[in-house]
C-alpha cells in the first residue's frame, strides 16, 4: 500500500465507498474463510464462510447461540480461531485491538458498554478519543441529526436512560470512531417499535457517510427490510444465504423465522 500522499487519497476514496479507477467490483472489507472458533469443547462457529463488501449492509440472523456474537467478537479481535477471518486483506490474529479500530473497525456490542455515570455528551467525546477535535465535532453534528433525542438530553446521565436511548447513544458512539467498518450486534434486541424505527432510518444515512455495516440480529424482518444480502446462521453454521428477496421466498425461512 502506497504511503504517499496520492495513496492517502486513494485510501480515502475507497473509504468513502467508490470503486476503482477501472470502474470495478467494490473492495471487501470483511472476509471469513472456514472460520472455527470453540470454548473449550463447545464450537461455535463451524466452517463459516462470510464476505463483506465495500458500502454493504450484511446480517447475520439466526436465534440466539446461533454464533453471531461469536462472529462479531472473532473479527474485532476478542477470541482465538481457526481458519482465516481478514480485514482489508490482513489476518485479524495478526493486527491488535487498537490497530483494527484505527483502521476503522468499531465494534458495537450486544452490552452497549456505556459509561452509566457520565452523561450523553462525554459518552460521545469518549467515542471519539482517536480523533481530533474538528472531527470529534462533526461526529457529534452528525449523532444529533440522526438521534435528536440525544441532542435533548445531553447533559442526562447514561444510566438514567431508557433501554432504547441507551442503545441509540451506543450506536451514536460507535459512530464517533468515524469507523469504516461498523459492527452493530443486536442493536434492536428488546426495544419498542418507536425506536427500532429511530434505528431503521438511521441505517441509511451511515451508509451515506461511507460506513460498511454488520449488522446482527434476532429479528429476522428488521434484517430482512434494511441487509443488502443475509446470512442465516445455526449452531454455527451458515444453512442459507442471499438477498432479501432470495431469503423472502426460501420456504424455510418463512416457516422457521417468519411465521408461515
Amino acid at each position: 500500500m502506497s504511503t504517499d500522499a496520492d495513496g492517502d487519497a486513494d485510501i480515502d476514496a475507497e473509504r468513502a465507498g467508490e470503486t476503482d479507477a477501472a470502474g470495478g467490483e467494490p473492495d471487501t472489507v470483511l472476509e471469513a474463510e472456514d472460520l472455527q472458533v470453540s470454548y473449550g469443547k463447545v464450537t461455535a462457529l463451524r466452517g463459516l464462510d462470510v464476505t463483506i463488501t465495500e458500502g454493504e449492509i450484511v446480517s447475520l440472523i439466526g436465534p440466539n447461540g446461533a454464533g453471531k456474537t461469536t462472529f462479531c467478537n472473532t473479527a474485532s479481535g476478542f477470541l482465538g480461531y481457526d481458519g482465516s477471518v481478514r480485514y482489508r486483506g490482513r489476518e485479524v490474529a495478526r493486527v491488535g485491538q487498537t490497530e483494527l479500530v484505527e483502521e476503522g473497525m468499531v465494534h458495537c456490542t450486544e452490552e452497549r458498554d456505556l459509561f452509566g455515570y457520565m452523561d450523553v455528551e462525554d459518552n460521545l467525546e469518549l467515542g471519539g478519543y482517536l480523533q481530533d477535535e474538528a472531527v470529534i465535532e462533526d461526529r457529534k453534528e452528525f449523532v444529533y441529526e440522526l438521534f435528536p433525542r440525544l441532542d435533548e438530553r445531553r447533559e442526562q446521565n447514561a444510566r438514567s436512560m431508557s433501554g432504547g436511548e441507551q442503545q441509540m447513544l451506543a450506536i451514536g458512539r460507535a459512530l464517533m470512531g468515524d469507523p469504516d467498518l461498523l459492527i452493530l450486534d443486536e442493536p434492536t434486541l428488546g426495544l419498542a417499535p418507536v425506536i427500532l424505527q429511530d434505528i431503521a432510518e438511521a441505517l441509511d444515512p451511515i451508509v451515506d457517510r461511507g460506513v460498511t455495516v454488520l449488522l446482527t440480529e434476532q429479528n429476522v424482518t428488521f434484517a430482512l427490510e434494511h441487509a443488502d444480502r443475509i446470512y442465516l446462521l445455526e449452531n454455527g453454521e451458515a444453512v442459507r444465504e442471499g438477498t432479501p428477496e432470495e431469503l423472502k421466498g426460501d420456504d424455510y425461512i418463512r416457516e422457521s423465522y417468519l411465521g408461515g
